[in-house]
C-alpha cells in the first residue's frame, strides 16, 4: 500500500477534523512562487495533530517538511513525495506585559503589530521580515540589527524524543543557526520578552524600517529574500555587485538590479533556472575573491 492512501486512512480514523489538501501545489505556499505537487499538505491546529503526523511519518518512514509561509524555501518543480506540514493554522498570540505568547504559525508580522498596540518594544525589526514564528526561531531570523536571539525567551518544540522547552544556551542561537538546524526538532511555539515602550514611538520606528526595506529591496518580485548567508567578514550583496552581477539572468531567475544580495523570480522562472543562477554567483564570487558564498534559502528537490 503506498504511503498516501495508508496517510488517509490515519486521518479519516484518527484526525478526522485534519484539513489535508492533495497534490498542494507548492509554488502556490513558497515566497519564490515555484515548487511542483506535494503528495499531501496537512495543516494542524493543535500540538496533539503535530504529534500524531510526525508519529504516523516515523513509523512508515515518510518524509516530512514542515513549513510555514514558505520564505525560505525552494522547491523542485518535480514536486514532493512527502507530507507537508504547514503550520500557518497555529497562529495564536497572547500579549501579558511585556511577555507576548506565539504559535509558530503567526506572522511575524502580526507579532511585531500585536506588540506594538500593546506597547512592547524590541521587535519592531521583525516586522518586515515575511516568514512566521516558527522558521524565524528556527533561522535566528534578523534585520536592521535585530535577531529572533535577542527576544526569544524559551521555545516549546516536539523532538523525536518528546516535547521540550528550551531557553538560553540551549537554543544554540548563531547567524542563522539554532538548535533546530542541527537536531530533528518542529517549534510549536514560543514565548517573548520585550520592553515596555511608547506605542506610537514603536510604531514610526516600524514604519521607517519598513520605508528602508521597500526603497532597498525587490519586494515586487517573488524571491525567498536575501539568497546567500554573508560570510564572515564580506557582505555577500557587495560581493556580488563587485563582480558586475546585478541583472545577470538565467531564464526567469535574475540577480536583482536593486540588491544583488537577492535572486528573483522576474518572469516564471523554474527551480533549475534559480539553482543554476547561484551556481554563477557562487562561482563568480569564489574566482574574484576566494570566498564561497552558502545559500541562505533552503533548496529542496
Amino acid at each position: 500500500m503506498a504511503w498516501v492512501e495508508s496517510f488517509d486512512a490515519f486521518v479519516r480514523t484518527h484526525l478526522p477534523a485534519l484539513r489535508v489538501e492533495q497534490d498542494a501545489k507548492m509554488a502556490h505556499y513558497t515566497s519564490f512562487r515555484i515548487g511542483g505537487g506535494a503528495r499531501r499538505m496537512a495543516f494542524p491546529r493543535t500540538e496533539e495533530d503535530v504529534e500524531r503526523l510526525l508519529s504516523f511519518c516515523r513509523e512508515h518512514e515518510v518524509p516530512c517538511l514542515v513549513i510555514g509561509k514558505g520564505t525560505n524555501l525552494l522547491i523542485s518543480d518535480q514536486g514532493l513525495d512527502q507530507l507537508v506540514l504547514n503550520m500557518l493554522e497555529m497562529n495564536a498570540i497572547r500579549v501579558e506585559g511585556t511577555r507576548v505568547y506565539v504559535q509558530a504559525g503567526a506572522l511575524l508580522s502580526h507579532v511585531a503589530v500585536a506588540a506594538q498596540k500593546a506597547g512592547c518594544a524590541g521587535l519592531a525589526f521583525a516586522h518586515g521580515i515575511p516568514g512566521s514564528l516558527g522558521g524565524a526561531v528556527a533561522m535566528n531570523a534578523g534585520a536592521y540589527g535585530g535577531e529572533m536571539q535577542q527576544v526569544v525567551e524559551s521555545v516549546t518544540a516536539l523532538f523525536p524524543d518528546g516535547l521540550r522547552t528550551l531557553r538560553g544556551e540551549a537554543l544554540r542561537f548563531g547567524y542563522r543557526h539554532s538548535v533546530f538546524t542541527e537536531e530533528k526538532g518542529v517549534v510549536l511555539a514560543a514565548v517573548l520578552s520585550l520592553q515596555k515602550g511608547d506605542s506610537t514611538e514603536i510604531r514610526a520606528e516600524m514604519d521607517d524600517l519598513m520605508a528602508r526595506r521597500r526603497a532597498s529591496q525587490p519586494l515586487e518580485y517573488p524571491s525567498a529574500g536575501s539568497t546567500f548567508k554573508r560570510p564572515e567578514g564580506y557582505f555577500a550583496g557587495t560581493m556580488i555587485d563587485q563582480c558586475g552581477l546585478k541583472g545577470a539572468a538565467v531564464g526567469g531567475a535574475e540577480v536583482s538590479e536593486k540588491h544583488a544580495g537577492f535572486i528573483i523570480n522576474k518572469d516564471h522562472a523554474t527551480f533549475e533556472d534559480v539553482v543554476t543562477l547561484i551556481g554563477v554567483v557562487q562561482d563568480t564570487v569564489f574566482r574574484e575573491f576566494g570566498v564561497e558564498l552558502e545559500p541562505e534559502v533552503k533548496i529542496i528537490s
